[in-house]
């Protein structure tokens, strides 16, 4: 998109007040979104996007301005146009740019953009047809089809040009059901940096059939008891709580500015043996995953947490700087218009060597956690609470009875102590993570874990009212 500029002119042009560092943010975005609901078409929105952001930072400061009017006089005038928040030492070195190479690769093997639009619209009937057929107490289905194609490059006054095509897809089913007076719902997602092979391998109609299920299952469930007791997070449940109870926690912008519970804490003990978690970038066609983040760091497998000791924290440039620490490959943003800053990818709780069935069998009574809602935590003491979209009593070693409404309420530091199995499976969850206003693709994963002891919100009445 810029490559034909002068790009060492206008990266100088942007450090002509002084500064430290100086980056050139450009990324061309198409995409097509489909939503249908009460079985028509409610909504068809192909869009074109493209524009530059330009960065530049001084000591513990940043000034950031954008632009979608592409030309070599625009940007000139907006490196100008950021310069003048600077007021520092002059900037003296040379800007000889260089281009990294990528270090993985992301396989795409079916591209949404060779299929046109009738045929991504049948994808979003089939399913709509079968969550239909499958129950007359569905009173409301709704179906998302989602395309991304992002052209992202960066330059910067280190010498570093990196650049990468991003296809994200994305397809939910969501279902409500009624019974009576009693309504539930269900919502099965899938998506990633992937192709339309996803819908290959997760048919329409399959997504279709376990959002229904999900949403039935919940109709006949009772209320959920309240109280202390065991919890079981199934490894298909994501990884929810490792994302909001600990993942936020232990990015930089928080964590190195006394906003987290883990301030301070790099190599101390905040988990128990069992516990390992990473930040991973670079696992394949995952929703968190990249090349190069959007700064052109390239992306890496960041290890957080080892057997209950905190290692590390997940660092943009600009904290990384700060805390004179390198950078993780996690400076992220939405688009141009916004300046990138520290955020998770695909961040999960890695593998035990605990059974998974036999977790449950160890476990005479509690509640068996197969799908989270959502939540939401206080960072600086650890506290969350988070609802469940799914969830079974445990009776004597065996799943029993599903219940709704439950809700797990407690902190996250506390929660990582006390987890005594860790599976040898691991399931991945997938969403749009929100932070300062800015959404951006992650994934989330654990294995089947066991809590001995969490409070549960529910109701101290075991009616089926």
């Amino acid at each position: 998109m810029i490559q034909k500029y002068n790009l060492q002119k206008i990266l100088k042009t942007a450090l002509k007040n002084g500064g430290d560092f100086a980056e050139l943010y450009a990324d061309d975005t198409q995409s097509l979104q489909i939503i249908s609901e009460g079985k028509k078409i409610e909504k068809v929105n192909p869009v074109i996007d493209r524009g530059i952001g330009l960065r530049v930072l001084w000591k513990d400061k940043t000034a950031y301005g954008f632009t979608n009017e592409i030309s070599e006089k625009s940007l000139l005038e907006l490196a100008d146009s950021v310069s003048q928040s600077v007021s520092d030492k002059k900037f003296g070195f040379p800007i000889s740019l260089k281009t990294i190479p990528p270090h993985i690769q992301m396989k795409i093997l079916k591209s949404p953009f060779m299929l046109d639009l009738e045929q991504k619209r049948n994808f979003i009937s089939r399913a709509e047809k079968e969550a239909w057929s499958l129950d007359p107490r569905i009173i409301q289905v709704k179906v998302l089809y989602a395309e991304i194609l992002k052209k992202m490059f960066v330059a910067n006054s280190l010498g570093e040009l990196a650049s990468e095509d991003r296809t994200y897809t994305l397809f939910f089913v969501q279902t409500v059901v009624q019974n009576g007076d009693r309504l539930q719902t269900g919502y099965t997602p899938v998506g990633g940096v992937v192709g339309l092979e996803m819908l290959e391998e997760n048919p329409p109609e399959t997504i279709a059939k376990k959002s229904v299920s999900q949403a039935l299952m919940m109709l006949k469930a009772r209320k959920a008891p309240a109280g202390r007791m065991p919890v079981i997070l199934s490894s298909e449940a994501g990884g929810t709580m490792i994302h909001e109870a600990v993942g936020h926690g232990l990015e930089a912008d928080l964590a190195v500015n006394g906003l987290s519970v883990y301030h301070k804490k790099i190599g101390q003990k905040i988990g128990g043996e069992k516990i390992t978690v990473v930040d991973d970038a670079t696992v394949a066609n995952k929703r968190g995953s990249f090349i190069f983040d959007d700064e052109g760091t390239p992306s890496q497998r960041t290890l957080l947490i080892e057997k209950g000791i905190l290692k590390n924290y997940m660092y943009d440039r600009r904290l990384a700087r700060q805390d004179e620490a390198k950078s993780t490959g996690n400076g992220r943003r939405e688009s141009y218009r916004f300046p990138p800053i520290c955020r998770m990818t695909n961040t999960m709780i890695l593998p035990g060597n605990d059974n998974p069935e036999e977790i449950i069998r160890s476990t005479e009574k509690g509640l068996f956690v197969k799908k989270m809602g959502g939540g939401q935590v206080n960072t600086v003491n650890g506290d969350f609470v988070f609802e469940v979209n799914d969830a079974y009593l445990i009776e004597k070693g065996k799943i029993g009875e599903p219940v709704r409404g439950a809700i797990l309420m407690g902190n996250g530091p506390e929660v990582l102590m006390s987890i005594d199995k860790v599976g040898s499976d691991l399931g991945f969850s997938i969403g749009t993570c929100g932070k300062n206003n800015q959404g951006v693709p992650v994934s989330d994963a654990q294995p089947t874990i066991r809590i001995p002891e969490l409070v549960v919100g529910g109701s101290t009445s075991h009616s089926n009212t």
